[in-house]
């Protein structure tokens, strides 16, 4: 880790590949953990701006969703995307 910029995620991040609702505009998580997560898109969002989404989730109970409310921290164009990591401000699990 490089002392110049400490590393700020407070926990562990898993790499997994879920299906998202932004709305309209279909995503696909890269990353994910309990406070945030990282997923390419081809909406622009700006950073600071407020975005919900939902995804779904295979539990051993059945299919569920989570429904997020998160702001967007950090934009990275990609190959004609964008990678937008966003921090989870508020979430709830449904039945699917």
């Amino acid at each position: 880790m490089n002392p110049a910029s400490p590393e700020r995620r407070r926990e562990e991040r898993v790499s997994t590949e879920l299906h998202m609702d932004l709305g309209g505009a279909i995503a696909v998580t890269q990353n994910i953990s309990p406070s945030g997560m990282y997923f390419e898109n081809d909406v622009p969002y700006a950073v600071g701006s407020e975005v919900k989404f939902s995804v779904d989730l295979d539990t051993p109970e059945g299919k569920r969703v989570l429904k997020c409310r998160g702001e967007v921290v950090r934009l990275k164009p990609q190959s004609g995307r964008i990678g937008m990591a966003v921090k989870i401000v508020e979430s709830t699990i449904v039945a699917g």
